[in-house]
């Protein structure tokens, strides 16, 4: 079977993510649909490395790029639907904040807080992305897998471990489709709850600069950002790398970083609050790629 999508070569990946820094692409391909997908799965060598990008936030890819195939899902699998009254389906490349309002839209209530989440669908079930008190997998009842075969699998929230910010899964399988079960509500409530988070984000977070979503994970009993203010980190640089002067858990490209400025920084703001606090903080963002 022909392949109908678009693949790329050295395609430059800083144009992909929300830091808007990164290395090229060996190969890049943006999949038609997902029939197009499991087709061009099939002919990639046997361990191709394959990395999958949607909307490039809690992601740093290094200035080397990353050898190999990358896969960009945003506006390709793209499906979502109500299957039954309180059941969504949606595939990966699916933004979270469309989620959220096509819930909303349906009368159900609990994915409100996907709105504040800056990424897809298939990211949210990768990391357990989770804002406002809510998790991504408090409400999964299913999701399809595909490997490198191009096969599918329906798997359970049982055959993962899910914690804080962090889905472990099969070698060589990812994420195309959840189903979302869901509570009836009002539609009108979900709207004003989603209003009230985005205006409690903005007001809260640097979201009209390059950034890439919360950089550290809370410990325990505590919240990053606390902790990295209190180390005096507010504002701090390393080239065109600059820890948000709004919310200590942000680092800004200011428009000249590398993602090596970016990688200083963040081991930087590990190793001064683990000194000043005595706590190691976790990252949340994938750091993949090579180092030039």
């Amino acid at each position: 079977m022909a392949l109908k999508g678009r693949l790329l070569k050295q395609e430059p990946l800083r144009k992909y993510t929300s830091w808007r820094v990164g290395g090229p692409a060996q190969q890049m391909y943006f999949p038609a649909d997902r029939a197009d997908l499991q087709t061009f799965l099939t002919t990639l060598p046997a361990m191709e490395p394959v990395f999958w990008i949607g909307l490039g936030s809690n992601l740093l890819i290094r200035d080397g790029g990353i050898h190999g195939t990358v896969i960009y899902t945003r506006g390709r699998l793209k499906e979502m639907a109500l299957l039954e009254d309180d059941l969504v389906y949606v595939e990966a490349g699916v933004p979270c904040a469309h989620v959220a309002r096509f819930c909303a839209d349906a009368g159900l209530a609990g994915a409100e807080f996907l709105v504040g989440i800056p990424g897809t669908m298939g990211g949210a079930l990768k990391m357990n992305a989770g804002a406002f008190g809510s998790e991504t997998w408090e409400f999964v009842e299913s999701v399809e897998m595909i490997d490198a075969a191009g096969g599918t699998t329906l798997r359970r929230p049982d055959d993962f471990h899910i914690a804080y910010r962090s889905v472990r899964t099969p070698a060589r399988e990812w994420f195309v489709a959840a189903r979302l079960r869901l509570l009836k509500g009002s539609r009108a409530a979900s709207l004003e709850k989603m209003r009230e988070l985005l205006a409690r984000r903005a007001e809260t977070q640097p979201t009209n600069q390059a950034t890439c979503g919360s950089v550290f994970k809370n410990p325990p009993g505590g919240h990053a950002a606390r902790l990295i203010e209190a180390s005096g980190l507010k504002g701090f640089c390393i080239g065109g790398a600059c820890v948000s002067e709004k919310h200590a858990n942000f680092i800004i490209n200011t428009g000249t970083a590398t993602s090596a400025d970016i990688e200083a920084l963040i081991e930087h703001v590990r190793a001064e609050v683990a000194a000043r606090e005595g706590i190691k903080l976790q990252s949340e963002v994938c750091i993949v790629g090579e180092r030039l």
